[in-house]
């Protein structure tokens, strides 16, 4: 079932970028940045920005206060990562939150969301998605003045699809990283110090100043350490979501849970099919992100490429139809108009099945094997995300 694992990433990595750019794309970059052509076969590689950017630098926050609403993965990293900047940096959370204690014990000035919008020149909503458009209309909206504040975002979903609308005396920008809380502070304060890349994007520009505050936003939590990539909301947000969807969560649970039944309904030890099906595919996960499906090749033997490229394609079938309908779901907002009413309907569905791979017996193999493995760190997911997925 490696072998499976290692040709579906192959394969389902080409669909993605053939699914994305099959047609000539020409997507019309707005707030001074440059168009850029996509087509199958003529690639014109984007250039990232990096700490030598003459808009990579902090001079845009002199004076200036900046607030993260919300403390958990990305918005602990980014308030600590800002604050080691030596930025001046607020917490915005409802008096009741898990995360307040974590955030004060960190040396933040903690208000509510409103106090904080209040208090603050940028704001960055870093709550969940579906939490956002209550948490704009009750607390941000009321107190964003009559202009010159600007709102960011880590994600552009609720922009994008509207959830949001922001005036239009309010600039809004995306400052987006490529990567989990816990990666983007543990890279930052790493020595020699690194970074995590990063999207920037820019809605609406009030006063001519959003794409320098998002870049500078991303130079603060060092993304320019590794490089910052400009987008839009619209492709930032589609393509994450197909990503998440098809590949990076769905894609490689679906394909692991299947694996590991295969084996066990055909007899196997449960423990020799976790081996086998999810405690290698970071080995080859980790191969790929750090060459490439060919890098990762160089380091397996020939059986196993033979499988690879012999088999995986068999196992995976004809997946673009499939892949299509998930990325048309995306773009005409079916897939958000469903989950925004899964989570008004308060999260059955959603509840059900976590509960049902929290107990599954792949779960429960998992979980005693990997108490055996002190090397793989241990990771309390009862308390927030602050707390749980990084100490540093």
């Amino acid at each position: 079932m490696l072998t499976a694992f290692y040709s579906w990433v192959r394969v389902l990595c080409r669909e993605r970028a053939v699914a994305l750019s099959e047609q000539t794309r020409v997507i019309r970059k707005t707030y001074g940045l440059q168009p850029y052509y996509m087509k199958q076969g003529n690639w014109v590689p984007k250039e990232p920005l990096t700490t030598t950017s003459p808009s990579a630098n902090l001079d845009v926050f002199k004076g200036k206060t900046l607030a993260v609403i919300g403390y958990g993965s990305q918005g602990h990293a980014h308030a600590r990562n800002l604050k080691d900047s030596g930025l001046n940096v607020i917490i915005g959370l409802k008096p009741d939150s898990r995360s307040v204690a974590t955030a004060v014990e960190a040396g933040f000035e903690v208000f509510d969301p409103a106090e904080a919008t209040r208090r603050a020149d940028v704001i960055m909503i870093a709550v969940p998605d579906m939490r956002q458009a209550a948490l704009y209309r009750d607390d941000i909206s009321p107190n964003l003045g009559d202009g010159g504040k600007c709102l960011l975002f880590s994600h552009g979903l609720a922009i994008h699809f509207g959830h949001i609308v922001v005036p239009e005396h309010t600039s809004v920008a995306m400052v987006a990283p490529k990567g989990p809380g816990h990666l983007v502070r543990s890279q930052f304060i790493k020595n020699p110090p690194e970074g995590t890349p990063a999207l920037i994007a820019v809605h609406q520009d009030a006063d001519g100043c959003a794409r320098d505050i998002a870049l500078s936003w991303a130079h603060g939590i060092g993304s320019t350490r590794a490089g910052v990539f400009e987008t839009t909301f619209k492709e930032e947000t589609e393509t994450d979501l197909f990503g998440e969807q098809t590949v990076l969560c769905g894609g490689v649970s679906a394909l692991i849970k299947a694996g590991f039944e295969v084996l066990v309904e055909a007899g196997y030890s449960p423990e020799m099919a976790y081996f086998e099906v999810l405690h290698e595919v970071k080995l080859i996960t980790d191969l790929i992100n750090q060459r490439g499906i060919p890098g990762m090749r160089f380091s397996i033997s020939e059986t196993a490429k033979w499988g690879d490229v012999s088999v995986g394609p068999m196992i995976i079938g004809d997946i673009k139809p499939r892949m299509r309908q998930a990325l048309s779901d995306i773009q005409d907002g079916t897939f958000v108009a469903k989950w925004k009413k899964e989570y008004d309907n308060g999260l059955p569905n959603y509840n059900r099945l976590l509960a049902e791979d929290d107990g599954s017996l792949l779960e429960r193999v998992g979980t005693h094997l990997r108490a055996h493995m002190p090397w793989i760190p241990k990771v309390n997911t009862g308390g927030t995300q602050a707390q749980a997925v990084f100490k540093g």
